[in-house]
């Protein structure tokens, strides 16, 4: 079922443009990172679930980009760009060839299974 978005259509045109640009830049800078990674992880400072994901990925022997924006204290409306753009709630958000594939425990599972070396193709 594919996720709810509001339509364009129902956005006062006063409002389009602002709605349409507000924090796009973080959005165009993760687009990029997960077109031109395999592997990329998205996550900010203090979150021990960031640190737990690259660290699984480390000890898979799979390499990745890190993308870090702020923290609890800082960033958060900038991240919250981040959140509207996939629908996924959370940090980190782990992208494998361009695909949201979730977060920690998401991609623990995938190593677990040997998921990830099958969609990286290794």
């Amino acid at each position: 079922m594919p996720r709810q978005v509001l339509e364009e259509s129902r956005l006062h045109p006063a409002i389009r443009e602002k709605v349409a640009t507000l924090n796009a830049d973080i959005v165009h800078n993760v687009q990029a990172a997960a077109a031109s990674n395999p592997v990329l992880v998205v996550g900010m400072a203090q979150n021990p679930h960031c640190r737990g994901v690259r660290r699984a990925l480390e000890a898979a022997g799979v390499a990745h980009h890190y993308l870090e924006y702020g923290s609890y204290f800082s960033l958060w409306r900038r991240r919250a760009a981040l959140k509207m753009w996939t629908g996924w709630p959370t940090f980190p958000m782990v992208f494998v060839k361009g695909t949201l594939v979730g977060g920690q425990t998401d991609v623990q599972r995938l190593i677990d299974s040997g998921e990830l070396k099958r969609l990286l193709g290794e």
